[in-house]
């Protein structure tokens, strides 16, 4: 059964893409990947070229996919291989370009492998089989989900790499409130102190799904998110044009709050919700305000969560001032396959050893956590 590179993913019906899904998450619907392909945020010179993966069956239909990225630098992936890149380098082996399988600008864990389990297998060694002739360095599928590992797992030439976030899970708190009576004293106190600065230098916050946002609205959403990345002299990676095609294919998975003094908004924060979780992505401020940070993009969606029911608040990679505010260390994974048999056993050897301080790493923060003991 053929496997072919689509190049444009607007060449496949949303449908037939979205019925290969099997977790409600945003990230991995057709409407957010085409969202990224039509507003030029990936193609063009951005060092990323759509090459999703896909295997058709007899009758022509797509059994299994990959969303994947011919990528010509390791920016915007949050697994981090510069390192093997710059030794590469070194050695006078060509490390780019790569084949990557992954959400572009997104550590969310999910699912990366779509379809009919077996027919997805299959796909990846035809993948792996071709990647010397296409010219490619090797194939990383990042962030990958229980089933995805299951799959990757043993197989030949594949090697894993553990990664640490901070996830905060609401245990059926009524409240906020409810959540803060099972902290310590200390870390309550902090908490509610942050949240007495917030609301003492005059800040509200408003709420809003995506359609309840106009143009002008967008243009402060993104005026905020592209600062984050002006301050520390980079470019952004999302375009203007990407929120509004964003808005108007999933409105529905859009949360914005606004951080307001008076009428006038001065931040604000941008998720997606998907099944039973809420999805930090973007935050930016317009004008300096002591522990907006915090209350903006935590305490805000810790609340939304506890409102709506949802169970898991995933507020991005990093940060171990997530930790100290009640988020969980999570394990993440990713896979990668790389054809320099000698650059394979190098990073095998290293994986080995980084797997050892990762897992020590979490078990660390874990003592960290600000929960009471009981």
């Amino acid at each position: 059964m053929p496997v072919y590179s689509l190049h444009a993913l607007n060449e496949l019906d949303a449908e037939v893409w979205d019925g290969l899904l099997s977790e409600p998450q945003p990230f991995l619907r057709h409407a957010f990947l085409s969202a990224l392909e039509d507003s030029g945020s990936v193609g063009g010179r951005s060092g990323w070229q759509a090459a999703h993966q896909v295997l058709l069956g007899v009758d022509g239909q797509p059994l299994a996919a990959l969303p994947a990225y011919v990528k010509y630098h390791s920016s915007g992936e949050y697994v981090f291989d510069h390192s093997w890149a710059d030794a590469c380098r070194r050695a006078g082996i060509a490390y780019y370009p790569k084949l990557l399988g992954a959400i572009p600008f997104s550590p969310v864990t999910g699912q990366r492998l779509l379809g009919n389990v077996e027919a997805a297998g299959q796909m990846l060694d035809a993948v792996t089989a071709s990647l010397e002739d296409q010219g490619l360095s090797g194939l990383h599928v990042n962030f990958t989900d229980a089933a995805g590992n299951q799959l990757l797992e043993g197989r030949a030439g594949w090697l894993q790499r553990l990664g640490c976030q901070f996830h905060w899970h609401n245990r059926g708190y009524r409240d906020f409130q409810d959540f803060l009576d099972t902290l310590s004293s200390r870390k309550r106190k902090q908490m509610r102190k942050e949240r007495e600065q917030v609301a003492g230098q005059g800040i509200h916050f408003e709420w809003r799904e995506g359609h309840q946002l106009n143009e002008a609205e967008w243009d402060f959403v993104y005026h905020c998110y592209a600062n984050t990345y002006h301050i520390r002299g980079q470019a952004p990676y999302l375009t203007r044009t990407f929120f509004s095609l964003l808005a108007e294919r999933m409105p529905e998975a859009i949360r914005v709050v606004l951080a307001c003094r008076g009428s006038q908004p001065v931040a604000m924060a941008f998720s997606l919700l998907g099944g039973d979780s809420v999805y930090g992505r973007y935050w930016g401020c317009l004008a300096e305000f002591d522990r907006l940070h915090f209350e903006t993009c935590f305490y805000q969606g810790m609340e939304q969560a506890i409102a709506q029911g949802l169970q898991r608040f995933d507020a991005g990679a990093q940060g171990e001032h997530k930790l100290i505010r009640g988020f969980e260390p999570v394990i993440t994974h990713s896979w990668h396959y790389l054809v320099h048999e000698g650059l394979r056993d190098a990073v095998a050897g290293f994986l080995r050893e980084e797997r050892v301080g990762v897992l020590a790493y979490a078990e660390q923060a874990r003592e960290m956590l600000p929960y009471r003991q009981v």
